[in-house]
């Protein structure tokens, strides 16, 4: 399993827009020295697989992650077949997140029933697992019954799987189950270290486990106009996961989130609330050397991968760019010591 994109930054290309416009982002992206780009699939955002595959397709050494989809809207032999296929689009580069997603989108809003997301996450894991490996599987379970099924075309490498998991118990799922966690945004440096933790103790493989995370990331020389730009979009988040256990591994307990929440249940903007302390505890944003200690310390709680994700209205183009001039150099060089060394050129 090639793990060679964790190294490196990665980011996150998801907008109402991002149809025509992705495989320029991700052609940027590498350009801009970037390990990976992943594809959010928020409700009822455009779809991560046709997203992906064009990202795939318009490069050559980029890691692609489906960060992250879920076996209700898709069935796990769907999830399958489409991971082969992006798979066999860039070879050696995929990389598939799986989580539950959550009850308003799927059951609330489509009319899917949310049923023991531990479980269906579990069976999906080893369903797309063993299909992808080319089984051809039985498989009666809690959650799913499988008959006689078999891809017609699998990978030739194994394709890492990780979990898009937040609590202590779907933590421990992904250290029984899976390569890796992939962290939700508003992760902090605490965060990771319980996933850490949490992993660890469930019997995740020493040396061999992933834990990356989406980090709202804005870069600039004016740092005030920086961290504005994330004040609405944190406002947002910090109203929509009040009261989980990601938000008070970073110090915001829900009486800190309860304003967000009242003023996302009123429609109401919030970000005037966002103080500098709230964007330091979760986020990367600033000046250049700003970001970069933030980022050193993301590093020194054993983050593998930050997965920036850009500022909604800002430029993707002029961010990449700000990324590959700061936040790529201040990474690589928060992990200068546990960096393998590049293999060299080889001469023409």
């Amino acid at each position: 399993m090639d793990w060679r994109w964790t190294a490196d930054l990665g980011v996150a290309l998801a907008a109402h827009d991002a149809p025509p416009r992705v495989a320029g982002w991700a052609r940027a992206a590498e350009r801009a020295g970037l390990g990976s780009v992943w594809i959010i699939e928020d409700y009822f955002q455009p779809g991560a697989f046709a997203l992906a595959g064009a990202a795939a397709g318009a490069t050559e050494r980029l890691a692609v992650g489906l960060g992250v989809v879920n076996p209700y809207t898709r069935h796990p032999v769907l999830v399958a077949m489409e991971t082969a296929a992006l798979a066999g689009i860039a070879a050696g580069r995929a990389v598939l997140g799986l989580g539950s997603s959550n009850r308003r989108w799927i059951e609330e809003q489509m009319g899917v029933p949310f049923r023991t997301p531990l479980a269906a996450v579990r069976e999906s894991v080893e369903i797309v697992r063993r299909l992808l490996a080319g089984e051809r599987l039985t498989f009666r379970g809690r959650c799913f019954t499988l008959e006689d099924v078999a891809l017609e075309w699998m990978p030739k490498e194994p394709v890492p799987v990780l979990l898009g998991v937040k609590g202590p118990q779907a933590l421990r799922l992904a250290g029984e189950v899976a390569d890796g966690v992939h962290c939700s945004v508003l992760a902090s440096p605490a965060h990771i270290r319980r996933v850490r933790t949490t992993t660890t103790a469930a019997g995740a493989r020493a040396g061999g486990f992933r834990v990356i995370a989406y980090v709202l990331a804005s870069v600039g020389d004016d740092g005030r106009q920086a961290r504005a730009a994330i004040r609405a979009p944190l406002a947002r988040y910090l109203g929509l996961l009040h009261g989980q256990s990601i938000l008070a591994d970073a110090g915001l307990d829900a009486a800190r989130t309860r304003p967000f929440r009242d003023a996302l249940g009123r429609g109401a903007p919030a970000a005037d609330l966002v103080d500098d302390a709230i964007i330091d505890a979760v986020a990367v944003a600033g000046t250049p050397a700003h970001c970069a200690r933030q980022l050193a310390r993301w590093a020194e709680a054993g983050l593998d991968t930050p997965i920036a994700v850009v500022p909604p209205g800002a430029d993707v183009g002029e961010q990449l760019a700000l990324y590959a001039r700061t936040l790529v150099p201040a990474w690589r060089e928060a992990t200068a010591g546990r960096r393998p060394p590049r293999a060299p050129k080889e001469k023409p």
